[in-house]
């Protein structure tokens, strides 16, 4: 079926856990308005037994193909990505094209919901069914960005139970599911955006080849996770372009260099390097003890990617950096692989800074953290409570709060809830002007909270530099940019 579009094919609709088909009633209506014929997946629930498991959602989605025709293409919201894949799987003569619809993960053989929807709450022990959110939850599933107060209304009034075992049992695909043409409809306030698709693709890992696979294509929708509900309209335009094949291909171009390995904005001479477990210094002249920098990088990123976070440019460039100019510079590989590893990664810094504050090279009463990009959470905790040795908190172009439909909640991970407690800690933040609505967002929201509270926050404006400006933009602003950020970090650490 490679390279066959569904234009004129059959639109079979498989809802998000906690729903029914009944969130597909407008969208469903335009597109029969448009000629297309419709049918939308009515997924089980537990029964008196709780006995409804992923197998039985899948069976429901193949009966809906087998209802829809010789040529099907088969949408998945969220959870329902999972039975509309084991469904197209076992119908590859009927499914032309599979769609995800601000669906999270790349759901391989063998993954449960839970593996590639960490935002799905748990079940109690021994409990076949999860109760639905709340009103005041349902943005644990997804941005709920464009919703009406009514639309959230309906949301928590028409909510279901989902069966347990939907989300438990693993999902068992075949070795040619990878080769089903798909659509990726991405919604931006969820945090899923075409460039970010694009510079995940560049990373090497081969789990993510299915993003540059020909055929496969992307578009976005500028709402959150519920664009049946927030914009009928143009989701059902965009199922008509994903149906004809239509959207950008993230297919890299021989040769390509990722931004990500791209040469350091600055040209510096080679430092020595101490390499110890997951942490490298970066050691200045002389035998004395001296401050010390620890560079963090962003996430989430696979496990498999090489070279890893510490070898790449960026960090590597800062690190060489801080120790020309006399401080021990630090790079580290922290685990967050997924939305909701930031508990593991927090423990992977502490473990760092530990490590190196007890390094005979490094004077553990002057030490720097300085965060990066989707690492930005992780500096709640420095803030909510510094500890006297953190002499200077440093972002640059961060995310500053966990993302909608990643499953954290409470304030552990929210530095704007966390800078009320960081006192006189000097904060330096470094913010770019060409940057990505959601992300800046996150940081005003910061910004304003600093202001509310007291708190100083050293901003650095680089309005013509981009995110990941340091391999990425090789301009005087950029340059100037780095050195000004470094200047301020290394200034708070003297003595």
């Amino acid at each position: 079926m490679t390279g066959d579009t569904g234009a004129g094919a059959a639109f079979v609709l498989v809802p998000e856990a906690h729903t029914g088909d009944w969130v597909w009633d407008r969208v469903a209506a335009a597109l029969r308005r448009a000629g297309a014929r419709v049918l939308c997946a009515t997924l089980a629930g537990g029964g008196p037994a709780g006995s409804a498991d992923l197998e039985t959602h899948i069976a429901e989605v193949i009966r809906q193909v087998d209802a829809a025709g010789e040529r099907v293409v088969l949408v998945g919201h969220g959870y329902g990505l999972l039975p509309a894949l084991g469904a197209a799987d076992r119908r590859r003569d009927r499914v032309v094209r599979l769609v995800h619809l601000d669906a999270a993960g790349l759901p391989e053989d063998g993954d449960s919901a839970f593996d590639v929807l960490p935002a799905l709450p748990r079940p109690t022990s021994d409990a076949t069914e999860v109760p639905p959110p709340t009103r005041e939850e349902w943005h644990r599933l997804g941005s709920t960005d464009g919703l009406t107060p009514a639309a959230l209304d309906q949301l928590a009034a028409r909510a279901l139970p989902q069966p347990a075992a939907t989300l438990t049992q693993p999902l068992r695909l075949s070795e040619r599911a990878a080769r089903i043409p798909r659509t990726g409809i991405l919604c931006p306030a969820d945090g899923s955006t075409l460039d970010r698709l694009r510079w995940m693709a560049s990373l090497g890992d081969p789990r993510l080849s299915l993003l540059t696979a020909p055929g496969n294509t992307f578009l976005e929708l500028p709402t959150g996770h519920w664009p049946m509900l927030s914009e009928p309209d143009l989701l059902a335009k965009a199922l008509r372009q994903a149906a004809a094949g239509e959207g950008e291909s993230l297919a890299l171009p021989p040769g390509h260099v990722p931004d990500h390995l791209r040469p350091f904005v600055l040209e510096l001479a080679d430092r020595p390097r101490e390499r110890r477990e997951h942490v490298d210094l970066y050691l200045p002249d002389g035998q004395e003890a001296r401050p010390a920098v620890v560079f963090v990088h962003g996430g989430p990123l696979p496990a498999g990617i090489r070279p890893t976070p510490r070898d790449w440019p960026t960090f590597t460039g800062y690190a060489s950096l801080a120790a020309q100019l006399g401080a021990v510079g630090v790079t580290l590989d922290h685990r967050m692989h997924a939305p909701d590893d930031l508990e593991r990664a927090a423990e992977d810094v502490s473990a760092a800074v530990d490590l190196i504050r007890a390094h005979p090279r490094v004077d553990g009463d002057r030490v720097a953290l300085w965060f990066f990009s989707g690492s930005g959470p992780l500096s709640a905790p420095w803030l909510s409570a510094p500890p006297p040795w953190l002499r200077c908190l440093a972002v640059n172009y961060p995310l500053l709060e966990p993302l909608p439909g990643h499953g954290t909640d409470g304030d552990r991970f929210r530095p704007a809830a966390a800078v009320r407690g960081a006192g006189d800690l000097p904060i330096v933040l470094t913010r770019v002007g060409q940057e990505d609505p959601m992300l800046d967002a996150t940081v005003e929201r910061f910004l304003d909270a600093a202001g509310e509270c007291g708190t100083e926050v050293e901003v650095i404006a680089a309005p013509r530099c981009r995110h990941g400006f340091e391999t990425v933009d090789h301009t005087e602003e950029a340059r100037a940019v780095v050195r000004e950020a470094m200047n301020r970090v290394l200034g708070n650490l003297e003595a």
